[in-house]
């Protein structure tokens, strides 16, 4: 993917694995596309799909036991490593049990330099070093709206010119989230709104999906970075945005919360000049190109 692809175009990112371009492989590509892309689906998406009655009805047959047959072919299809989980495959009695799933301690071990941030979650991640300057979200000639997305003019301004990662979560993902960084994390308030999908093929269309979906915005405020804001984005089908610590002090990579069955995404917002993104992050960023990590790995250290 670059500055100038189409709406249309797979949806490219680089692997820090594998060290290649990939394309994504996504779950329920031919809904997305005609949804996203085909006017119909939009009026479709206008009329139900964004609703929260359509998510919660998703959700609600995921958590049924019949569900549960759908796990081992997702496994399979997706080559998902069950040897990561924390239970067994055949204790899962729904698919959202699944899908919300812990890891073992080890599958995801968090780099402990003080100075450094890491990734809040598993998936394809877009750095933006200026939030205020950036001319590529996804696609050429798209603005964020900071204050929208935040929802709130003074703590919009806190962040002006600060740096933003977007952690974009895919249905074959381990789906619980964590702190990119230690400090004192205050209350989660939530922000509300519709669930659109956040995947590229839609964002490349509509970037305002990010601050028109329901949010939940908490702040830590670290001894390394000053204060950070972390935003939790639903999406279409997601059941939910479970919150799982106490506001207080919190470590870095430790357990936040969890999405109900479906893609999402985390926000990590640091001040201006807070953070230095790591180089492979600041170089496809540029580009509009999403990197894929794991949480835990380190994401970015202390700005100059």
């Amino acid at each position: 993917m670059n500055t100038m692809v189409s709406p249309n175009a797979p949806i490219e990112f680089y692997n820090r694995y594998s060290g290649e371009r990939e394309i994504e492989s996504i779950y329920g590509e031919g809904f997305l596309r005609w949804a996203y892309g085909n006017p119909l689906g939009r009026l479709t998406v206008s009329l139900a799909v964004k609703r929260l009655w359509f998510s919660r009805w998703y959700g609600w047959r995921m958590d049924r036991p019949s569900s549960q047959s759908k796990v081992a072919p997702f496994i399979s299809e997706y080559g998902l490593d069950s040897e990561e989980f924390a239970e067994p495959v055949e204790r899962f009695k729904t698919f959202n049990e699944f899908f919300y799933r812990k890891l073992k301690g080890h599958a995801r071990p968090v780099d402990p330099d003080p100075q450094g941030a890491v990734f809040p979650a598993d998936g394809r991640h877009l750095a933006i070093a200026d939030i205020d300057r950036a001319e590529t979200f996804y696609i050429k000639g798209q603005r964020f709206d900071l204050q929208a997305f935040v929802g709130d003019s003074a703590l919009a301004q806190k962040y002006a010119g600060g740096s933003m990662l977007i952690s974009r979560l895919c249905p074959v993902d381990y789906h619980r989230f964590h702190f990119p960084v230690a400090g004192l994390a205050g209350e989660a308030r939530e922000l509300p709104g519709s669930l659109r999908s956040v995947s590229p093929l839609a964002l490349r269309r509509r970037l305002s999906i990010l601050w028109e979906n329901r949010r939940v915005l908490t702040e830590v405020e670290s001894e390394a970075f000053g204060p950070v804001l972390v935003l939790e984005i639903g999406a279409t089908c997601v059941g939910g945005i479970h919150q799982t610590y106490a506001p207080g002090m919190v470590t870095k990579g430790m357990e936040k919360g969890y999405f109900s069955f479906g893609g999402s995404c985390v926000t990590t917002i640091f001040p201006k000049g807070a953070i230095r993104f790591d180089a492979d992050l600041l170089e496809f960023g540029a580009q509009g190109l999403e990197v894929y990590a794991r949480m835990g790995e380190r994401c970015g250290i202390l700005g100059d």
